[in-house]
């Protein structure tokens, strides 16, 4: 029973993170710039971390503050190169790139907390790098066969490698928090750190939304943010986190479905070769996690 309902959250989570993405580029369609979705997204996600937190009747502040902070600096950095990343590539592949997170959160802990790397850490990296390659330079690694799309746009890739590579490091340090912090407060500084950083680089470059329909978007993008998080946390409380995250790679296919739909973005097989090896790579070093 337990799987089922972790599925059904996992699901949830992963529809509601690609279309956050979704509102982030439909938001930025309309004028809104990047800075600002990510205020609006820090000002939603503040305000109902604050009520969660008051209503746990605990102090938001924590114990370890330095790290705490660190955390958000480096996750503010992480979303914006993700929003940036969203606006300029197609939804499918921003999200694809953004997957290769554990690849990163691998090489991190290794380096910054001596966690082991296994042998299917090792198969993960690889798969993962040759499915990157794949979609960024096709042409190099087969010649003629792929030539059938534009290539990526460079600066679209950096943006989506600088937030996979910032939410690895990101998770590193959740889980040095995750020993002392509750998981409230390690959310709650999220925001905290970023809407005063959106607002300080954004500062007259805010433009106000001149429709409902604008507004709405930007909600949405905090909104669709916090049930997602509830849905992935619920998830791994009702079952193993290595089982539970091995089905948010149907982000993915939300995320092509969303591009496709409301954007007419449709993925070349570059793309879907690419996911072969990215999700395969993932889910080999998450199967391996299983067993442990």
């Amino acid at each position: 029973m337990n799987i089922q309902a972790s599925v059904g959250y996992m699901f949830l989570s992963a529809l509601c993170f690609a279309s956050m993405s979704g509102c982030v580029k439909a938001a930025h369609l309309r004028g809104i710039p990047v800075l600002e979705i990510l205020a609006a997204r820090a000002l939603v996600s503040l305000t109902l971390s604050y009520l969660d937190i008051r209503r746990k009747g605990i102090s938001p502040w924590g114990h370890n503050k330095p790290l705490l902070f660190a955390r958000g600096v480096v996750g503010t950095i992480a979303l914006v190169c993700v929003f940036y990343a969203v606006t300029i590539l197609p939804l499918a592949e921003a999200t694809l790139i953004q997957y290769l997170y554990p690849l990163f959160t691998s090489l991190m802990a290794y380096f910054l907390i001596k966690e082991k790397i296994h042998i299917s850490t090792m198969v993960c990296i690889g798969l993962s790098l040759m499915g990157l390659l794949i979609m960024i330079q096709p042409n190099f690694l087969f010649g003629a066969i792929l030539q059938e799309s534009e290539p990526l746009s460079k600066l679209g890739v950096s943006f989506a490698l600088l937030g996979a590579l910032g939410s690895g490091l990101a998770y590193v340090f959740i889980r040095q928090l995750s020993t002392t912090e509750n998981p409230s407060v390690i959310i709650f500084y999220f925001p905290f750190v970023a809407l005063p950083v959106a607002c300080l680089l954004l500062r007259d470059n805010f433009i106000l939304p001149q429709d409902l329909e604008t507004w709405i978007l930007l909600l949405l993008v905090g909104v669709f943010t916090q049930i997602a998080q509830f849905c992935l946390t619920m998830a791994i409380k009702l079952e193993k986190a290595a089982k539970a995250t091995a089905f948010s790679y149907v982000q993915v296919i939300f995320s092509t479905l969303i591009g496709w739909i409301f954007f007419s973005e449709i993925p070349s097989s570059k793309t879907f070769l690419g996911a072969l090896f990215i999700i395969g790579g993932a889910l080999v070093n998450l199967r391996s996690a299983q067993q442990k």
